[in-house]
């Protein structure tokens, strides 16, 4: 058991520093071949941050272990929401952006919401829960229009000369041939990191005799959220909250649209009768309250941080007690 739990660590430490180094590796490969540095911010970095979760998934899927694929997204939705964003707005209340509000954090629970019906045909049909491919290319194309839309509202605020920072010349971290050896280093890490983390998960999960749902969501899951709580607690203080809910929202999407959708459009759907309405219905709850939040004054306050993280609580609670 002390093996398998070093070795899972281990693995989130090669996945942490594997998407640094990839992220920071195409990056400068981007910018040493002339690429707007506006691009390499919407895709090139939004791509290579969800890196590990997408190995994460292609490796659960292949070896059946389809609570793991699940938790992996689910998991990663309801934390970075409840948690990540509870806990920055219990360090200081966060300003919300107008535009944010209405465009960002509906599509964000829309998505949501339209993953949770796709998911949930037991209660519609009477079948197992599952994915197909027809589900993942309905949120495929969800995904492919926030990617669109994100890329023209920026393109909008650069011919406003908002983003100057995205208009200014950037030198590369790395010349080209060390930009390709990180970026590869950083993939190499990745993999072997995702080999390590979930591997290690069922033996664990096997060793307790416990469900892969649980062992994923609370060791796989909040291990590797860890950076994104700690990256918000730091821009919280700095005022930085445009920052936090981009990110968030964003990696959410990513996740469900991207994330999840790739493996399966590949490889096929699958099902899981470990994950039911109650987890669906937590996870639109994250996503309704950050909108409802958002929407009533612009902000979330250190008292909606409160309820967000309590729910959290409750929530995992019921996982490992029931």
């Amino acid at each position: 058991m002390i093996k398998f739990i070093i070795l899972t660590f281990i693995g989130f430490y090669l996945l942490i520093k594997g998407s640094d180094l990839f992220v920071d590796g195409i990056s400068s490969f981007a910018h040493n071949i002339k690429v707007p540095k506006l691009i390499v911010s919407l895709t090139v970095v939004a791509f290579g941050t969800s890196t590990p979760e997408l190995f994460i998934s292609f490796k659960s899927l292949l070896n059946g272990n389809n609570d793991i694929v699940m938790a992996n997204v689910v998991g990663s939705t309801i934390v970075n929401t409840m948690l990540v964003i509870g806990v920055a707005a219990m360090v200081k209340s966060m300003k919300i952006k107008s535009e944010t509000v209405k465009k960002q954090l509906p599509l964000h629970l829309l998505l949501i919401t339209i993953f949770a019906i796709l998911f949930l045909d037991g209660p519609f049909n009477g079948t197992e829960n599952a994915i197909s491919r027809s589900d993942a290319l309905i949120m495929f194309l969800l995904f492919g229009y926030f990617v669109y839309y994100t890329y023209k509202y920026a393109k909008e605020q650069q011919s406003k000369n908002i983003f100057k920072l995205f208009l200014e010349k950037e030198k590369p971290k790395w010349n080209l041939s060390k930009s390709i050896f990180y970026s590869l280093l950083g993939l190499a890490f990745i993999a072997i990191g995702s080999e390590l983390a979930v591997t290690n998960c069922v033996n664990i999960a096997e060793a307790m005799h416990v469900s892969q749902k649980i062992i994923t969501m609370v060791i796989l899951v909040v291990g590797t959220s860890t950076p994104e709580l700690i990256m918000a607690v730091t821009a919280v203080k700095k005022d930085e909250f445009d920052i936090i809910i981009g990110n968030i929202v964003g990696t959410n999407i990513f996740n469900i649209g991207f994330v999840l959708t790739l493996p399966v459009l590949i490889f096929g759907g699958f099902s899981t009768p470990s994950f039911n309405s109650y987890d669906m219905i937590i996870m639109i709850i994250a996503g309704l309250l950050i909108y409802i939040f958002a929407k009533d004054d612009k902000k979330i306050d250190k008292t909606e941080g409160l309820i967000m993280i309590t729910i959290f609580i409750i929530y995992y609670a019921y996982l490992i007690l029931v």
